[in-house]
């Protein structure tokens, strides 16, 4: 990996990691304003609402997930790790790294772990 390609890795992680902050403050922002009164809203209209507040909570986790790789993969890169595979440390192809820039594993590696 070239040091044009580290520095495009670094910009487009450091740009996901900024609009995906963005995007869990704000889901957790709009979160604290859902209330579950029990004498105001028929108990179909409070069941509709925890599903969505389930629902919600689970798209928190996954934003929370994808936020913790990226740092993870940008450490990677402070270290100068980035683009080496966690489960046989050979180097993760660049075509991998452009379609998910946070992975950790080559191709290979990730197929046995799943």
């Amino acid at each position: 990996m070239t040091d044009d390609d580290l520095q495009r890795m670094r910009t487009l992680l450091a740009d996901e990691l900024a609009t995906l902050t963005e995007t869990l403050e704000a889901s957790l922002e709009s979160a604290k304003g859902t209330a579950l009164d029990q004498a105001r809203i028929g108990r179909l209209s409070r069941m509709d609402a925890l599903q969505s507040q389930a629902m919600a909570q689970g798209a928190n986790r996954r934003l929370a997930e994808e936020i913790a790789a990226i740092r993870a993969a940008l450490e990677r890169i402070e270290r100068g790790t980035y683009g080496i595979c966690a489960g046989c440390d050979r180097e993760i192809d660049l075509m991998r790294l452009e379609v998910y820039p946070a992975t950790e594993r080559c191709l290979p590696c990730a197929k046995r772990r799943e």
